[in-house]
């Protein structure tokens, strides 16, 4: 590729982006009404809300990449939280 032809691609970029900046002022993103809440339960918690469900068995699914998870701090101290919704959903229970 040419100086001359990579020019001209940064110049449509360029002004594909002022086209879009535009759009974006005169156009706002509609702002969502309900912005939903998201529980997130520590494993016990979880044992918690599905009875009869172990700590072992939630942290096989998480192993086996069957119910995401988040991991906060690093080492023992470290949490693992997953979505109650997620949670409820995977077990079958309304969310």
């Amino acid at each position: 590729m040419t100086i001359k032809q990579k020019q001209e691609l940064i110049a449509e970029v360029v002004t594909l982006l002022q086209a879009k900046l535009e759009d974006d002022i005169t156009q706002p993103t509609p702002v969502h009404k309900a912005i939903q809440k998201v529980e997130m339960l520590t494993i016990k918690e979880c044992t918690q809300e599905i009875k009869g469900l172990s700590d072992h068995t939630i942290r096989q699914l998480i192993a086996q990449d069957k119910i995401p998870y988040l991991r906060t701090g690093q080492g023992k101290k470290g949490k693992i939280l997953i979505s109650k919704n997620i949670l409820l959903t995977y077990f079958g229970g309304a969310a």
